[in-house]
């Protein structure tokens, strides 16, 4: 068995295609088709079948395709480390985040970062709390930032670097928009736009409106800080966000409120798997942040 047709086996199960995967191969069709041949032949099993134009896996071919996947991926992270061992400034940091922390956070570490090892390159993924757990878990990404810091999870370690307010945002009009603070009952009348379900914020201010004695009226739902910033700023309702998501990007902005009761808050982790020993570049960086966030280095990670 040939690292190559494990390669075309996994390209074709991707595509589903036979010509398709031979075009993203760069490799003629039948070069393609003879090596699912000859892996076929040699495990003495079909693990395509024809549905219309298209290829199907097979049940066994479904199960041979998920080893082949971590196969493959266990051999690229193999050939990152002895790139990295050679000339551990050069690696790739594969790091997850959600939408509210790449509006200030993520590009100013990274900036910092690189500020020490310019030639490391870096991948992003955005996503969504369950998202960049899934991340982590199936080697994704090396770390991640989530919101709320896992507290107990198998598979998981990590470190809580970050607890952040969350600020009441309404229209510029509103009776409340000069307070300097107040508490969230008071806005109990008022109708709000909230993170889609799904989104970790959403729950936070419903357990703090909740806490507050009221159920919030949704007047809109958004997936991203910028829309509901706007929304609010446009008067179509109030908010409560973290004030890492508060930066301005637009001429129209909210007024920002302090909350003094009840208090709302959300950590910040940042997490990576917990049966696997970090890329020596994605380690590096862990170290970074860790003493950027003023988090001793030696203490044991939270699983």
């Amino acid at each position: 068995m040939e690292l190559r047709q494990l390669q075309y086996f996994l390209k074709v199960a991707q595509k589903e295609h036979v010509t398709q995967a031979a075009e993203e191969l760069h490799v003629a069709q039948s070069a393609v088709s003879r090596q699912i041949h000859h892996l076929e032949e040699e495990l003495g099993i079909d693990l395509f079948m024809q549905k219309g134009r298209n290829l199907q896996l097979t049940p066994v071919g479904q199960l041979f395709c998920k080893r082949v996947e971590g196969i493959l991926k266990d051999l690229d992270r193999a050939v990152g480390e002895v790139h990295e061992f050679l000339d551990p400034e050069k690696g790739e940091i594969r790091i997850g985040f959600p939408h509210s922390l790449g509006i200030h956070l993520i590009p100013t570490i990274v900036s910092e970062f690189r500020k020490r090892y310019p030639n490391v390159k870096f991948k992003f993924k955005q996503g969504m709390f369950p998202t960049l757990i899934r991340d982590v878990l199936s080697a994704e990404v090396d770390l991640a930032f989530v919101s709320p810091f896992p507290e107990k999870h198998d598979q998981i370690a990590g470190d809580i670097v970050l607890t952040e307010e969350l600020f009441a945002i309404l229209p510029q009009n509103h009776p409340l928009a000069t307070e300097e603070s107040i508490t969230l009952d008071q806005l109990r009348d008022d109708k709000f736009i909230l993170f889609s379900k799904g989104y970790s914020l959403r729950p936070i201010v419903w357990h703090a409106c909740l806490e507050a004695g009221f159920t919030p009226r949704i007047a809109f739902e958004g997936e991203e800080t910028d829309t509901i910033r706007g929304l609010v700023a446009a008067g179509m309702g109030v908010s409560v966000l973290p004030e890492m998501a508060l930066f301005q990007t637009n001429p129209l902005q909210p007024a920002r409120v302090r909350i003094k009761s009840p208090t709302v808050t959300r950590t910040i982790g940042l997490i990576h798997r917990s049966d696997e020993k970090l890329p020596l570049v994605a380690q590096s960086f862990r170290t970074f942040l860790l003493d950027y966030f003023g988090l001793d280095n030696s203490k044991t990670p939270v699983k």
